[in-house]
């Protein structure tokens, strides 16, 4: 066994000091621990490394998490899962103070008074927890506490059920069984549990723990399913416990006491609904028939012996429950389980390499073809792909595989029959799974069903579900743009004439007015984009400089270059960006190729101001040609000036600085006409209001329209 992942006196995330180890398994560890802020005591289960980043097992400690939602003091209280520096994860719930009933087991067992009060409030939680259609599935002696040693006070642990998922471990989790084989129902050797699976298993532990011992159950998987068909014996035991007892645990869950009410009601002295009345020892359970007639049998070519001769179709897997009942059922779930196959001589003939292929092509039917292990297996692939109007072609034969081959294959076709293209290749231990999907929570789904199969399984998985569509045109993205639009146009940048393949590159530019907007249209994008990246290069404006996008003229960009400049250093500042206390500096630079016309150069500010830097009162030429002043070539002509240039002027000229009532972005637009095309001289500041009115009368036509972002914040 590996050393422990944390040692006494470790502190994990500033807050969980490590006290004690309190157990270790084969995939997890629990120990005590004390919370340095509060002082509480806790105990953490934390994954051991191997396991802390397989998708499989965090799925687990994730939903053991959602336990948090049942509220019962006769069920431990589950808080939150953490990642720690070094990757491990851990789960914090309550630290239970007692004895576990293994413990009082081991040490003689209990009174059967006592154990009637400890059933009375297993139940009760039992009851809460089905009610949230949770199933412990794994109750045994282990996993209850008495708090204080008290039986009033038991509670109800572990509902992880991920103990070991290593071959030969006692807890197997998803495949054909789960649970402890010394408690687990019979149904459970079957891949089936319910809430009628919880009340067995509370019974065997009970009679375990009045006896003092573990249940005999057999020295080989045969031995196991012939004794879980029979019930158990509790000669001995007093009343009314022994009734109690025999009614939770009748081999046939449908005569069995039926949930946890009938239960309560049973130990508080009434009739309890349901299940059989009175129990004969000498009863022998047999399975009922099957009421449904057979589906058309897939075509399977048998070669050698009939290994699965007269057993049930009947399947269940990691995702879905086999539907039998009775010792045959059993019998037959379990040799699927891979229960029985080590202790079967193989009669098949042998495929090297064993290979299967399944497919749902673009076009033509849906078929499956290869080796299987069983006419078990056959069967419940071929009812599935038939179920779908495809087409079989399997050859029983035995391989180099595992043991829960068919249950395996099963639970892949399940994860993706839905696609509407898929492709399932198994050769010996090895999986390909390729598909398609449009469905971005549906392809993450997937991704951990099949991680989950090839974690429990054991065998090698390689998945590529494509997120589709694979080519995406442009144009099913305008509606998009058109919803988010609310700061003037937004834009494709450079889209492909024949769409957008997987591995493209989806960018948009614009502007936005929030950052709650520029986050709705990329995740809209995403929704429909499937594994291409998405970049949102729109800028948020503030609703001043919306209202602008809104109205200014449609014209293409003149290559007029606005630079900012440090107006104390003199040090250029091509960011655009200024503190409170900073003196900006604006120059903008005539293109050498233009020569004539009118420029009109604006501000406009958070505030909702706007500052006319050309022309103005101040300022009133803007011909281009007199500005040029018989220069040729690029031209620079200052538009904000110094302090110490404005100071010098006497006012004329316009210089600014930055404080703190006017922070964010303030955009300066250079607009070149042939003509002046707004009606008299603008003041040197208007409300934007006004002059947005003024740019939606305007009567001349635009040549070009440049823009730049000014951005004021705090030191």
């Amino acid at each position: 066994m590996s050393a422990a992942t944390f040692k006494i006196g470790d502190l994990l995330n500033n807050t969980y000091r490590i006290e004690a180890v309190l157990g270790r398994g084969g995939t997890s560890e629990v120990y005590q621990a004390r919370s340095e802020i509060s002082g509480n005591r806790v105990a953490l289960k934390v994954l051991r490394a191997e396991y802390s980043r397989d998708e499989g097992f965090l799925n687990l400690m994730t939903r053991e998490e959602d336990i948090r939602e049942i509220r019962h003091d006769a069920i431990v209280r589950y808080y939150h899962n953490q990642r720690n520096a070094n990757g491990d994860v851990f789960l914090v719930m309550d630290y239970v103070d007692g004895p576990g009933l293994d413990k009082k087991m081991k040490s003689g067992g209990m009174s059967a008074s006592d154990l009637m009060v400890v059933a009375e409030r297993v139940a009760e939680g039992l009851k809460a927890a089905h009610a949230k259609l949770i199933v412990h599935r794994d109750l045994s002696p282990d996993n209850i506490i008495l708090r204080n040693g008290s039986p009033s006070e038991a509670v109800i642990i572990d509902f992880g059920i991920a103990k070991d998922s290593n071959p030969g471990a006692e807890t197997v989790v998803g495949n054909e069984f789960a649970g402890k084989y010394a408690y687990a129902a019979p149904e459970q050797l079957s891949g089936k549990s319910d809430a009628r699976s919880d009340l067995y298993a509370l019974g065997a532990l009970l009679l375990a723990t009045f006896r003092g011992k573990a249940p005999d159950i057999g020295n080989n998987p045969l031995e196991v399913i012939e004794k879980k068909g029979l019930p158990l014996d509790t000669s001995g035991v007093p009343e009314p416990l022994r009734t109690v007892i025999d009614r939770m645990t009748v081999p046939d869950p449908d005569r069995r006491l039926q949930d946890a009410d009938a239960l309560l009601v049973l130990i508080r002295g009434g009739a309890a609904p349901g299940g059989q009345a009175d129990l004969d020892e000498a009863t022998v359970i047999a399975p009922r028939a099957p009421s449904d007639a057979p589906r058309p049998s897939p075509t399977v070519a048998s070669a050698g012996t009939d290994a699965g001769a007269g057993r049930s179709s009947r399947r269940g897997g990691i995702f879905a429950a086999l539907g039998a009942a009775g010792l045959l059922a059993a019998a037959g779930g379990a040799y699927l389980g891979g229960v029985l196959d080590p202790f079967l001589t193989p009669g098949l003939p042998l495929a090297e390499p064993f290979r299967i292929v399944m497919e749902r092509p673009v076009t033509g039917a849906i078929y499956g073809r290869g080796h299987v292990p069983s006419e078990e297996a056959a069967q419940t692939l071929g009812q599935q792909i038939l179920a779908m109007d495809g087409t079989t072609d399997f050859t029983l034969a035995r391989g180099n595989i595992v043991d829960n081959w068919g249950v395996a294959v099963t639970d892949i076709l399940e994860a993706v029959a839905t696609l509407p293209e898929w492709r399932i290749e198994v050769v010996n231990n090895d999986v390909r799974v390729e598909g398609l999907t449009f469905d971005k929570s549906e392809h993450d789904t997937i991704g951990r069903s099949l991680g989950l199969v090839a974690s429990v399984s054991g065998m090698e998985m390689d998945a590529a579900i494509e997120l589709g569509p694979r080519i995406l045109v442009p144009s099913a993205l305008d509606p998009i743009l058109k919803a988010y639009q609310d700061c003037g146009d937004l834009r494709l940048v450079d889209p492909p004439a024949l769409g957008y393949s997987n591995a493209d590159l989806i960018r948009v530019e614009g502007w936005l007015a929030s950052e709650g907007a520029k986050a709705g249209l990329a995740d809209a994008i995403e929704r429909i984009s499937g594994h291409r990246e998405v970049a949102i290069d729109a800028q948020v404006l503030n609703q001043t400089l919306c209202l602008f996008e809104s109205v200014l003229p449609s014209a293409p960009p003149g290559g007029f270059d606005i630079r900012f400049m440090d107006g104390e250093t003199g040090a250029a500042v091509p960011d655009g960006i200024f503190s409170v206390g900073q003196n900006p500096v604006i120059d903008l630079v005539i293109p050498a190729g233009v020569t004539d016309g009118y420029l009109f150069v604006s501000a406009l500010d958070v505030s909702g101001k706007v500052f006319h830097l050309m022309p103005n009162v101040n300022r009133p030429g803007n011909d281009v040609a007199a500005l040029r002043d018989g220069r040729d070539g690029p031209v620079t002509i200052r538009l904000a000036h110094t302090l110490a240039e404005a100071a010098d002027s006497g006012g004329k000229k316009l210089a600014f600085v930055v404080d703190e009532t006017a922070l964010g972005k303030t955009q300066v637009l250079v607009i070149h006409a042939d003509e002046p095309f707004l009606d008299g001289m603008r003041p040197t500041t208007e409300s934007a209001m006004s002059y947005a009115e003024a740019l939606g009368a305007r009567s001349g036509k635009v040549g070009s329209l440049d823009t730049r972002l000014l951005t004021t914040t705090l030191p």
